[in-house]
């Protein structure tokens, strides 16, 4: 009998320990402390103007940490735009420039090279088969200026450390350890 109600207590005891309500544990560290970082847009070196593709092709650069494509159109327009096609993230500075759309070299997906916008999604091959997995989704499009030797592209200097901190954030609390406990 007394075996029973021991095993019943011990059994109470462990649902109220897993059960929602205050933690009186918490405490106050540098990682639960951090502010909400906020955007900062800045004009920020890409590329040097003497690598700017040729009419009709695109390359690689890199703004504030982002991964940038640059595009050159045709008619001459410079464009900026997020590097990664979705959705399988693949360069875009691969892709064929005209008709105001880049294209996605492997997929065929075209994108506005204002907008950043889906024009066609996935049309070819393999891009059938793997685009009817996923929603259209679009680039990011970057403002862009010549200033003295280099193409400059407006980022949010701030996008790459707010990503990571909520990243650090996140792989502390999967072990646990955003309180500042580690055990």
């Amino acid at each position: 009998m007394h075996l029973s109600i021991f095993a019943l207590l011990s059994l109470f005891a462990t649902a109220a320990a897993f059960t929602s309500g205050p933690v009186a544990f918490r405490q106050t560290t540098a990682l639960n402390m951090a502010k909400t970082i906020k955007p900062k847009l800045q004009y920020v070196p890409c590329i040097p103007l003497k690598d700017l593709p040729k009419p009709g092709s695109a390359t690689s650069g890199v703004a504030g940490g982002l991964a940038i494509c640059i595009a050159v159109d045709k008619d001459g327009g410079v464009y900026a735009l997020g590097d990664k096609c979705p959705p399988v993230n693949q360069p875009l500075s691969f892709g064929k420039v005209g008709n105001g759309c880049i294209e996605d070299p492997v997929l065929g997906t075209k994108f506005n090279l204002k907008q950043g916008t889906v024009t066609d999604w996935c049309p070819t091959g393999i891009g059938k088969l793997l685009g009817g997995l996923f929603d259209p989704t679009g680039v990011p499009t970057y403002p862009v200026k010549k200033q003295g030797s280099n193409l400059m592209v407006q980022v949010d200097v701030n996008a790459k450390f707010a990503f990571e901190a909520q990243y650090w954030s996140g792989a502390l609390d999967a072990q646990g350890k955003a309180n500042g406990k580690y055990y």
